[in-house]
């Protein structure tokens, strides 16, 4: 019985985990570069650097719906 619930709670916080990553743009260039290798294998990734300075020059560009 407590291994189940002690599962249960690892699933739950790797579900919180992945959540929030998510929601604060933790994971995008990891994301950006599966996109890159599934999408365009033979073109090179941005480094990321490159990659953040053009999604924050972006955002700048088109702020949305941002607080800030």
């Amino acid at each position: 019985m407590c291994a189940g619930a002690g599962r249960s709670a690892v699933r739950v916080a790797a579900g919180i985990r992945w959540y929030v990553t998510s929601l604060m743009g933790d994971n995008a260039y990891a994301t950006y570069l599966a996109h890159q290798r599934r999408t365009h294998p033979d073109a090179p990734p941005l480094s990321e650097r490159q990659f953040w300075r053009q999604r924050m020059d972006d955002q700048d560009r088109n702020p949305g719906a941002r607080c800030c």
